[in-house]
């Protein structure tokens, strides 16, 4: 016969191990770095690897919004103010809006064009507008990260794109937020905006948690091979906001997921809670001192069935290719079963289907009226381009060459008037703060 056992001593033994289950499930995404903050106080919920450094790719533009909004803020540009497309903008690798030399566009659309499409072109705009050119806007970029306590955070340009010097960590990233968060409340709808319709042609935000998890409100995604998958998210419940950042994801749906999850996990109250680490504050946690993880090898080595262009699409092409869709079943990076695994159940998808959105009108060319906004609202959405074939490998992703290549996109630029003559800067404050208006 066997004793029964005390209620007590079934529900300690069943606690103690949730407790050891969730903290084997932390140290399994050992391979990722995760943070999980409270906005308002900066108390960690959740951390791993939080301050190793980490390539930040798109996420970067989070630094270049803060600038952006700091420049506004001291009255060195507006909203308004526009902008020009020089050279070095225009020869950026994609993910970008593809326009010509000379095209003019306010700082409102370029912060949405670089926000929700991940325009890497804008980001160059706004960085020699704002810095009047890109090496002395990213000496900017860190040294107002280091005020701000970002003391591990290195950058080299405003967009993210390659380069051994662009250094972050998921601490950092969520100070970044943070302060994003604190200091601009009123411009909160640049970080959630859920699409843009540019002329006929529709692109959904790249943050696959808008619209699908209750509550999300931002942030930004990011993808080069040597970062992997990387997401700063926010979400609010019951007047609580939180900052979820996961950097080195394998795929773009296990970002998401991850993101859910940590944010799920400080929404929910656990009674387990106790047992758990504390980290203090956000701003408290100690860097390590090492180079990045380079992910090349894992995200883009041959080993990949799915090539390294296919995977970049979650953030530089239509959603519907990335990160709007389920991209786990196309991966081929996963690794055995482990024993923890095996023992729980699988996590619940907290994310929802995507459902339809209202896009936000971008135009190119100075302030349009609300009369001549809602004209190019109303223009019929184009019908999304039939794939011919497989891509071989060429430099360029299907979203460039949507934007780039194809006859329709070039007749949809001219059609809205970026060669029309341009208008002339003239700065607030008195000094030339946009440098780009003489470059050809």
């Amino acid at each position: 016969m066997f004793r029964r056992r005390p209620l007590g001593f079934l529900l300690t033994a069943l606690a103690l191990g949730a407790a050891l289950a969730t903290l084997l499930s932390m140290r399994a995404a050992s391979a990722m770095a995760l943070i999980l903050v409270d906005a308002d106080s900066g108390k960690v919920l959740r951390a791993d690897n939080a301050t190793y450094p980490w390539y930040p790719a798109s996420t970067t533009k989070l630094m270049t919004l803060y600038m952006t909004l700091s420049a506004i803020r001291d009255q060195r540009i507006t909203p308004d103010t526009l902008l020009m497309v020089s050279a070095n903008a225009n020869s950026q690798s994609p993910t970008k809006m593809g326009f010509p030399v000379g095209t003019q566009v306010t700082v409102d659309n370029a912060v949405k064009m670089m926000m929700v499409k991940s325009a890497n072109d804008m980001a160059v705009v706004l960085a020699e507008g704002v810095g009047g050119s890109v090496e002395a806007f990213a000496a900017q970029m860190t040294e107002t990260a280091h005020r701000l306590g970002m003391t591990e955070s290195n950058f080299v340009n405003p967009n993210g794109l390659p380069d051994d010097g662009q250094i972050v960590s998921a601490r950092d990233l969520a100070i970044l937020a943070r302060a994003l968060i604190r200091e601009f409340p009123q411009y909160n709808s640049y970080w959630h905006v859920p699409a843009i319709k540019y002329g006929r042609r529709v692109v959904r935000n790249y943050n696959p948690l808008l619209g699908r998890y209750a509550g999300a409100d931002g942030m930004k995604t990011g993808f080069i091979c040597s970062s992997g998958f990387n997401l700063v998210a926010t979400a609010t419940r019951d007047n609580r906001q939180l900052i979820a950042v996961v950097l080195g994801a394998p795929t773009s749906a296990s970002r998401a997921q991850k993101a859910a999850e940590l944010l799920e996990s400080g929404f929910t109250r656990n009674p387990l809670a106790w047992l758990l680490p504390a980290f203090g504050n956000v701003n408290a946690l100690t860097p390590i001192e090492a180079a990045p993880p380079d992910l090349k090898d894992d995200m883009c080595g041959p080993h990949r069935k799915r090539h390294a262009l296919e995977a970049a699409m979650a953030d530089s092409a239509d959603p519907d290719a990335g990160e709007g869709s389920d991209g786990a079943g196309a991966d081929t990076n996963s690794q055995k079963p482990s024993l923890l695994t095996a023992l729980r159940a699988p996590p619940k998808n907290l994310l929802s289907e995507p459902g339809p959105v209202t896009p936000v009108v971008v135009y190119t060319g100075p302030t349009r009226t609300a009369e001549q906004i809602a004209a190019l609202a109303a223009l019929p959405e184009s019908e999304p381009s039939k794939k011919k074939g497989k891509h071989k490998g060429a430099a360029k992703t299907a979203d460039a060459k949507q934007i780039e290549g194809k006859p329709e996109a070039k007749k949809e630029i001219k059609k809205e008037g970026v060669k029309a003559k341009p208008a002339q800067h003239k700065p607030s404050s008195g000094k030339t703060t946009d440098r780009t208006t003489t470059a050809q």
